[in-house]
């Protein structure tokens, strides 16, 4: 009998836990993953999709495509079962092609089991690729959804497009929670159009914040830049203390001393980036149970959602383990060589309490 109540309380509020005073929390993970080119076999028109073809550069195979499926959904199933048992009730991913992919995905046992379904708009970049936000729907419920456009100011700039900023409003515990799921320019752009993106994204989070001065807002995405650059620190205005924060309108970035530390979730010429943020909004903090920037659980005081921890989300299985690139991430292709591997980029998580 106790543990089929038990498993009701999970079902119901979480995976509940308890510190030494006795008091019970119920925790919730959230996370981001950057799926590294989660592309079907078939051409979409209008799209330059043409290397993932059978017959393009990476000889696309539908083998291929499903061992991808599969390796996704595995690590997507096991990011935040660290602290909760069924994992995460919402992840935000980038660099997938189309619904179709979303559906396949959502098909693959890993993930049909917990019921996942996503959230997905179809948006105007180049290649094709889009963000997406996978959702555990016992937790996670859907009020709104909008992919608000990534805006090219510069008239030489009329004729490009890129990714947008997807923007879900929902329902988790029984408060209102925003995730804005996005891709900021890559690395071939300069950092203006980046910085650019951060004003945006800044601009979208206050439009959010007029509309309600109480939601809890995750900005989550592969930001192309590092917590310290000039697009997070200074345009997005994400701070790297919490002590910092000082306005119910303010964000926190607890990536900061993660990638300060030595470690990150992608790497070049042999050292670490960590593009891939999970930033919180000020109404997710209980700044009076804060510490050098790491919560104290025996002061954490969260009646409504707050922050608990973050992580990296890392599996042996998701680095190489031999040759000369020993110790980097394992992605699908490397040097035309089809790995059958993950992704060029880690996941990340953020979990959340609950007191009951």
């Amino acid at each position: 009998m106790k543990k089929l109540l038990t498993l009701l309380a999970v079902f119901l509020f979480g995976a509940i836990v308890s510190n030494a005073q006795g008091r019970k929390f119920a925790a919730h993970a959230i996370g981001f993953y950057n799926l590294e080119n989660l592309f079907d076999t078939e051409h979409d028109e209008g799209k330059n999709d043409y290397q993932f073809l059978p017959d393009g550069s990476y000889k696309w195979t539908t083998h291929k495509y499903a061992n991808k499926l599969k390796n996704m959904a595995k690590v997507l199933s096991e990011m935040g079962t660290d602290e909760v048992p069924y994992g995460c009730v919402a992840i935000g991913v980038s660099e997938v092609e189309n619904a179709r992919c979303l559906t396949d995905l959502c098909n693959e046992p890993a993930l049909k089991k917990r019921g996942f379904k996503f959230v997905h708009i179809e948006g105007p970049d180049p290649r094709g690729v889009d963000c997406a936000l996978l959702y555990n729907p016992t937790f996670f419920t859907v009020r709104n959804v909008k992919l608000v456009p990534y805006v090219y100011r510069l008239p030489e700039d009329k004729d490009r497009a890129t990714r947008g900023f997807l923007t879900v409003s929902g329902t988790l515990a029984g408060e209102h929670v925003t995730i804005i799921v996005n891709h900021l320019p890559s690395r071939g752009a300069t950092s203006f159009y980046r910085e650019e993106g951060g004003y945006q994204l800044k601009a979208l989070k206050d439009s959010l914040m007029r509309e309600d001065p109480g939601v809890k807002i995750l900005i989550m995405g592969d930001m192309n830049d590092d917590p310290q650059d000039k697009s997070m620190a200074k345009c997005l205005g994400a701070k790297r203390k919490v002590k910092d924060v000082e306005s119910p309108d303010g964000l926190w970035n607890p990536w900061w001393d993660v990638l300060a530390s030595g470690t990150g979730t992608l790497q070049y010429d042999g050292k670490w980036n960590l593009f891939d943020q999970i930033i919180l909004s000020h109404s997710l903090l209980d700044v009076g149970s804060f510490k050098k920037n790491k919560v104290n659980r025996k002061k954490l005081s969260c009646p409504t959602l707050k922050y608990y921890k973050h992580q990296i989300f890392q599996r042996n299985y998701l680095f190489q383990t031999e040759g000369r690139y020993k110790g980097n991430t394992k992605r699908t292709h490397a040097g035309g060589t089809w790995l059958n591997g993950y992704s060029d980029h880690l996941p990340t998580v953020v979990y959340l309490m609950k007191e009951q």
